[in-house]
């Protein structure tokens, strides 16, 4: 169960910039657990990665002990091939072939920053690259619509004819959402919708825009462990995501290096 902050949080110039500095952190710590992946590699050493360039900084994710069915018990959530979203790090080998969704938070003086991407391990097949390829295009088509006057609809709506005139689904049951001193806050942004609908974007509106996208079919189930979210029919899925501020000068993308 996500813990939704509803109000929505316009931030100043200031607390924008502290947010590009938790973006950048959680960046490099995102990029130190990609560079984990490879064959043979326990999920559970992703996680020891993005943790250890936390230490360095001092900093935590938001994701550790994050209330649901119990405690969230990781850094970082790590989904393989199926798994959509929230899937635990353990004793888990990746697998050449697989893919691997890595979905990473991090805290820097109250705000968060949050993001995702979907690896490859090894070598895959041109149908599995195309899902990724797809998948983060589909953010990047999201992060063009972060602008003054849109509305959440635009943003659903351009995401979800991108992905389903590529011929994949995407899910209706999970969003992205404002971003803040808490990770989630309002408004929920879903990958659909219809263009002119829904809230207005505003200058310092920052939203974590986070396609997710399924091969075979939009329904999802929920894993033993209680937090893995999978593919309803076992097909593969992928997520990117980013955290972007609406600004007179266009998206400004605050999880970058």
């Amino acid at each position: 169960m996500i813990s939704w902050e509803r109000s929505i949080n316009i931030k100043s110039p200031l607390e924008i910039d502290l947010m590009r500095e938790a973006g950048r952190i959680n960046a490099e710590a995102l990029a130190a657990a990609v560079a984990t992946i490879a064959p043979g590699v326990k999920t559970s050493e992703l996680n020891a990665a993005f943790e250890a360039v936390h230490q360095k900084y001092g900093v935590f994710s938001p994701f550790k002990n994050y209330p649901g069915p119990y405690p969230y018990p990781a850094s970082i959530c790590t989904s393989v091939n199926e798994e959509l979203v929230h899937g635990i790090p353990g004793d888990r080998k990746l697998r050449d072939g697989d893919i691997v969704s890595i979905d990473a938070g991090t805290v820097y003086q109250g705000f968060v920053g949050d993001m995702a991407v979907t690896v490859p391990v090894g070598k895959v097949s041109h149908a599995t690259q195309r899902l990724l390829t797809i998948t983060k295009q589909a953010l990047e088509i999201a992060i063009s619509q972060m602008l003054p006057g849109n509305t959440i609809g635009d943003i659903g709506y351009a995401v979800e004819t991108y992905v389903e005139d590529a011929g994949f689904y995407i899910t209706r049951t999970y969003t992205g959402h404002g971003v803040g001193r808490k990770m989630h806050e309002g408004p929920q942004v879903p990958n659909y919708g219809k263009p002119g609908r829904g809230m207005r974007l505003r200058e310092g509106m920052t939203i974590a825009l986070e396609p997710m996208v399924l091969v075979g079919t939009g329904d999802t189930v929920v894993k033993q462990d209680e937090w893995t979210v999978a593919s309803a029919d076992g097909s593969l899925t992928a997520h990117f995501e980013h955290t972007v501020a609406v600004t007179a000068n266009g998206p400004l993308i605050l999880t970058a290096l």
